[in-house]
């Protein structure tokens, strides 16, 4: 048998399981761009099952590329809040701007323009393009790069250059170009439900035959992933202050973490601090100048795993006696206690709010 062959048999093999076994997925029911976009978006960095539920939400508020173009930064961070990485939602909306600047509010049906929109990559423009628009381009993320370095048993690392170049090139040569969007589907899903990365289901294989790392006994061994992530530790203490019926806020600013979101007045030292530390930092004097005397309350301490990033943290509620006069440092919002859920905050200071 060919190369060409076998690879059109896998092909065949892949699509007929699909047919039997892919997921009934919301956003597989439309071929809106729009829509199918939103999903690949928001399924980026989350699980499925979390997902679904902001998918429905975020589409029933903002039903298409103008509604979300037009809305305020702030409207779609509230609506993106605990999904995490909150680029996204900022590249979201600002590439539904850029379609209505440079489209004419038309999301756009060919590879090259749907990639050119900010926060949109090569696999999420090949994922658009081939379901949307049946244009035959590849989808390669974590699930294909795994099915296929295990189906060839490719021992280059994913992270190479080469690794990635040849396993681009075997899932284009796969690619069903009568429906690149069905194929493209089919492989996610079998790479999501079979060919998963820690305990992968062969027995129930319909590629058995042709896995060359099941052959192999080198399925535990593939993909290749020689990438070492570092670390790094910061220590974030947070002061939910009470008074008069109020609390306070912050914007973050910035190109750090969670730019644009709100959060409790942050004091972050470059080690971890005990409070009396934090009351012999300079802003922690001026956060609370004048104040004669503060109740504290350490209501939470909880470490928040990032990508590259631990945030050690420390929740102080600080109550300020209602007849004291507080006068609040240059950037700190006063808002009344009960609109503090009106406003889009990180998932670690909506892990605080869900306790208190």
């Amino acid at each position: 048998m060919t190369e060409k062959d076998n690879n059109s048999v896998i092909t065949s093999l892949l699509m007929s399981w699909y047919e039997k076994e892919g997921r009934d997925l919301p956003w597989r029911r439309t071929t809106d761009p729009y829509k199918i976009w939103i999903s690949e978006i928001i399924l980026q960095q989350t699980r499925v099952a979390q997902g679904r539920d902001y998918y429905f939400r975020f589409i029933e508020r903002f039903p298409d590329i103008v509604s979300l173009a037009t809305a305020e930064e702030d409207e779609v961070l509230k609506l993106w809040q605990g999904l995490g990485y909150y680029t996204r939602a900022r590249n979201v909306h600002a590439a539904a701007k850029q379609v209505t600047h440079t489209f004419n509010g038309i999301f756009p049906s060919i590879y090259s323009d749907i990639i050119s929109l900010k926060g949109v990559g090569e696999y999420t423009a090949a994922a658009i393009a081939s379901i949307a628009f049946h244009e035959p381009h590849a989808v390669v993320d974590g699930n294909v790069y795994r099915v296929i370095a295990r189906l060839f048993g490719i021992a280059l690392s994913i992270h190479s250059s080469e690794g990635k170049k040849v396993i681009k090139e075997m899932a284009q040569s796969l690619l069903d170009i009568k429906d690149p969007g069905r194929y493209n589907q089919a492989v996610m899903d079998f790479g999501a439900i079979i060919c998963t990365p820690v305990q992968p289901k062969c027995t129930l294989c319909v590629l058995q035959d042709y896995c060359i790392a099941f052959a192999g006994n080198q399925v535990g061994k593939l993909p290749v992933n020689d990438r070492k992530i570092l670390i790094r530790n910061r220590y974030f203490y947070y002061f939910h202050i009470l008074h008069n019926g109020n609390t306070y806020l912050q914007k973050r600013n910035g190109s750090d973490i969670w730019k644009n979101l709100f959060e409790f007045p942050l004091i972050e030292t470059p080690e971890s601090s005990d409070f009396a530390e934090l009351e012999r930092n300079e802003a922690f004097r001026k956060l609370f100048s004048g104040i004669p005397a503060l109740s504290v309350n350490h209501r939470l301490a909880i470490k928040h795993q990032l990508t590259h990033q631990a945030i050690h943290t420390h929740f102080y509620q600080i109550t300020i006696p209602d007849e004291v006069s507080y006068n609040t440092p240059e950037g700190i919002l006063k808002i009344e206690n009960e609109q503090l859920s009106e406003f889009p905050v990180s998932r670690l200071i909506h892990k605080y709010l869900e306790i208190i």
